[in-house]
């Protein structure tokens, strides 16, 4: 039990057995010090230089032999607090590093394109952003067209559902001439808001951005999707649709 309890101490177990025997035994060499504790005699050399040098033994010579004694036990807290402060001092040094290291990592990030067909295939791309947002997160929509098929008008809907049950945000801004009906449907839910575009952009593709990913979707004349994982790309992509954003005012 003793030797479970000076392990907090940021002692092994060898150290503490050692330790410990030293406590008991006074000033000894190392013969008596490998008997009490158990520990190997090949290594006690090793055990008492890392005991010593955490202040925890020491030693005198007399007649060109050492004896080896243990400190008292107080020195124990005294080498907790060290090494408390030590951590903390690390810990600020790694927490400075952090952002070079985040950008070693991003620069390291290759980027992940990948095709989806069909609509089905568009609905599993879009629903892969809740694999990564959360609640208080945000994805946003560029160019959704006026027209797309009544089973993705339903798809939306239902979507919208759950986007609300989890939390999640979303502004999205539709090209010029879409209807009412679909304009005032979209904003009545929770969380979101939709506009139209202060442009005369009309095209079948539109973008969806979260966190670090886009998705360019075409639903006419054919169905498809392409989903790009890369930060850079999705932040350039959520430049324009916030530009887009600022101009729209319906």
């Amino acid at each position: 039990m003793e030797t479970a309890l000076l392990q907090h101490a940021d002692l092994t177990d060898g150290e503490s057995k050692v330790y410990l025997a030293l406590l008991e035994l006074g000033a000894s060499t190392t013969g008596p010090i490998v008997d009490k504790s158990g520990v190997a005699r090949s290594i006690i050399y090793q055990i008492l230089e890392r005991l010593m040098e955490k202040g925890l033994v020491s030693f005198i010579t007399k007649q060109k032999t050492k004896y080896y004694q243990a400190a008292t036990p107080t020195k124990l807290l005294e080498y907790m607090d060290q090494r408390a402060n030590t951590l903390a001092d690390h810990r600020k040094k790694v927490e400075a590093a952090i952002p070079q290291l985040l950008l070693k990592q991003a620069s390291a990030a290759k980027t992940q394109a990948t095709v989806y067909t069909g609509f089905k295939g568009i609905r599993t791309a879009h629903e892969h952003l809740y694999d990564k947002l959360g609640k208080g997160d945000e994805w946003v929509y560029l160019g959704v067209p006026i027209f797309q098929p009544e089973e993705q008008h339903a798809y939306w809907k239902k979507d919208h559902i759950r986007r609300v049950r989890e939390g999640i945000t979303f502004r999205a801004l539709f090209n010029k001439g879409v209807d009412a009906k679909t304009l005032k449907n979209r904003n009545s839910y929770k969380d979101g808001v939709t506009k139209v575009m202060d442009s005369d952009i009309q095209t079948p593709a539109m973008f969806l951005m979260y966190a670090d990913t886009v998705v360019i979707i075409l639903q006419d004349p054919e169905a498809i999707a392409v989903e790009i994982v890369n930060k850079h790309i999705a932040d350039s992509f959520k430049a324009y649709f916030e530009e887009f954003w600022k101009r729209s005012t319906q």
